[in-house]
């Protein structure tokens, strides 16, 4: 029997909005204005770069609010399915009833404790290197923070999750961005070049788009093979961590691993350069902060050297940060609970940062 999808629909929207209520004062101020702009023009169906009414947005602000309030103590609702309600975290079985109406539903954790639901029609299911690899298209809905990327979101152990409507929003972010203060020799002005994005974002769109899926497939199936030699003590150790910080400090490591191991030899041995330039200009925050030396490498590539410089430096960074992830581990074994502040201590101290 196929489900109601209007049912549906308004059931994912309030777990979104549940989730969205407990933790989008995680954010901050700057953050999450922005991310409330772009989740307004999502819900209204308006195009990348509608003009926004800035009265319209604090009212739907302002409302959405004032329902999260209401909400924000609520169990999340049960999913009405054809056979009847299901748990909103039984994905194989939510999956299994929509698969024949060409839908995907997403639950994962971005956080610790901090669940993300969606809804979307299914753009296309492959396989990479034995791996499930789930790509939703349109989404019906959504919450406040939409990752393009997971790993195991859909109920298949070990599936990869690609979020097209999600990834494709947040390149307009990105192009946005840079539109607002232009930098003609970042890692950016070369993806515009790249892409021609300035000949029309819309038209560029369908390429960049189907590149960084690839990049974001490439990414998860690195953060699999990372997880598979760190074991499930990692998983167990972050759950542990007392400060966002520690968390994020942590997930920086793995994903150095994820991408020096995976990601960034590939793209280099493909000579994707496009994809090189996006990766840099997303290559930030606490990352960059842990190997800075990486960009260096990388403005010896845009120079003329084919790679070498990049290739040595991600070899010396792997060993570096696979250190480090056993240090946290080790912690984390001896000390239990409260290895948090020592992990933290580790992750921040200057030995972190990878001189490579």
């Amino acid at each position: 029997m196929s489900p109601d999808l209007p049912s549906l629909i308004a059931a994912v929207r309030t777990n979104c909005a549940i989730a969205d209520a407990r933790h989008a004062a995680d954010m901050t101020l700057c953050t999450y204005l922005l991310q409330m702009r772009e989740f307004h023009r999502w819900e209204r169906g308006l195009p990348f770069g509608a003009a926004l009414a800035r009265d319209e947005v604090g009212a739907w602000i302002a409302e959405r609010e004032a329902w999260w309030t209401e909400i924000e103590e609520r169990d999340f609702a049960p999913l009405p399915l054809g056979a009847g309600p299901a748990d909103p975290f039984d994905l194989a079985a939510i999956n299994a009833a929509l698969e024949p109406a060409g839908l995907l539903y997403g639950a994962g954790l971005l956080g610790a404790g901090r669940p993300v639901f969606f809804l979307a029609e299914r753009h296309s299911q492959t396989e990479r290197e034995g791996v499930p690899v789930h790509c939703a298209g349109r989404e019906l809905a959504r919450g406040l923070l939409a990752p393009p990327a997971a790993s195991s979101g859909c109920g298949v152990e070990g599936a990869i999750v690609i979020r097209r409507e999600s990834l494709a929003r947040w390149c307009w972010e990105k192009f946005e961005a840079f539109s607002l203060r232009r930098n003609a020799h970042s890692a950016f002005a070369a993806v515009v070049e790249a892409y021609a994005l300035d000949d029309g974002f819309d038209a560029a769109l369908p390429r960049w788009l189907d590149e960084q899926v690839e990049t974001l497939v490439l990414h998860e199936l690195g953060e699999q093979r990372v997880a598979r030699r760190l074991g499930p003590d990692w998983a167990a150790m972050r759950l542990a961590l007392p400060s966002r910080r520690a968390d994020l400090c942590v997930r920086a490591v793995r994903d150095h691993l994820a991408d020096l191991e995976v990601t960034l030899p590939t793209l280099l041995a493909r000579g994707d350069s496009a994809s090189i330039h996006f990766w840099f200009a997303n290559f930030d925050g606490l990352r960059e902060l842990l190997f800075p030396t990486l960009k260096a490498a990388y403005d010896r590539w845009r120079g003329g050297d084919r790679g070498t410089a990049l290739q040595r430096c991600a070899a010396r960074g792997r060993d570096h940060f696979a250190r480090l992830a056993e240090q946290c581990l080790g912690l984390h074994r001896e000390l239990g609970v409260g290895a948090g502040a020592a992990i933290e201590s580790l992750l921040t101290a200057p030995e972190a940062v990878c001189g490579g």
